[in-house]
Order: C-alpha cells, then sequence, then structure tokens
C-alpha cells in the first residue's frame, strides 16, 4: 500500500525538488547582478520534469553482491544552461535583473501552487484511507 502512496505523491514531489532547485538558481542570479563576468543560469523546467519522471522509472537491482550502484553524475544538473541576455552588459555579466525577479516571482508563485497540489493530494489519500 506504502507503495501506491509513494507512486501517486512521486510526480508532486519531483516537481516540488525542481521548484526549490530553480529558486536557488534564479536567487543565485539576482545575488550576482553585479558581478563582473557572472553567467546567469537556467533551465527548462518542463524538460527537467520529464527527465526527472523518466529517471525514477529505471528501477536498477543489484542481484549480485560485486555489481556496481547507480549514482548520479556529479558536477550540477545535466540540464542547466546558461541564459543568452536581451541586452548584455559591458562588464560581461548577463544577468537582467528584472527579467530574473519575474523568473523568481514566477516559479515561487509555482511552487505554492504545487504545494498546495500536494497538500491535497495526502487529503485526499487521507480520506480515503479514513473511508470518508
Amino acid at each position: 500500500m506504502l507503495d501506491r502512496i509513494d507512486r501517486t505523491l512521486e510526480p508532486h514531489l519531483r516537481a516540488l525538488g525542481l521548484r526549490a532547485e530553480r529558486s536557488e538558481i534564479l536567487a543565485a542570479n539576482i545575488a550576482n547582478a553585479d558581478t563582473p563576468n557572472y553567467k546567469a543560469r537556467d533551465f527548462d523546467f518542463g524538460a527537467a520534469y520529464r527527465g526527472a519522471i523518466e529517471r525514477s522509472d529505471l528501477g536498477l537491482a543489484r542481484t549480485d553482491a560485486r555489481h556496481l550502484g547507480a549514482s548520479e553524475p556529479s558536477g550540477g544538473p545535466s540540464w542547466l544552461q546558461y541564459r543568452t541576455p536581451v541586452q548584455p552588459s559591458i562588464d560581461g555579466n548577463t544577468v537582467e535583473l528584472d527579467a530574473e525577479v519575474g523568473r523568481y516571482s514566477e516559479n515561487a508563485l509555482r511552487y505554492q501552487a504545487a504545494i498546495t497540489f500536494t497538500s491535497m493530494k495526502i487529503r485526499g489519500l487521507f480520506a480515503a484511507i479514513q473511508g470518508q
């Protein structure tokens, strides 16, 4: 039964994790808006979410003690990309502060929506378990 609950909540939890990670990346961009030669980074949430869901279906089983375990590649997420600015600055910084603040605000709103959806799903599951 717990595995079905995990499968039900997994897409919501993955979305929350990716939204949190994107918030950190956008906050770093905003914090470095005045740093010379800083390159703004971001990722396509839809592509990253699809990739995270596809990877979750790959259950690797160790049938022998000599088998190597699966591990994530180091060096950060593979979907992280540098942003090309509309109006580049003279000092090489690619952060456009107004656009970054807008992206951060949109991501925060979507993060809150994901929390609400997850909470509603948990309440629904709890009601179903209780038989209400």
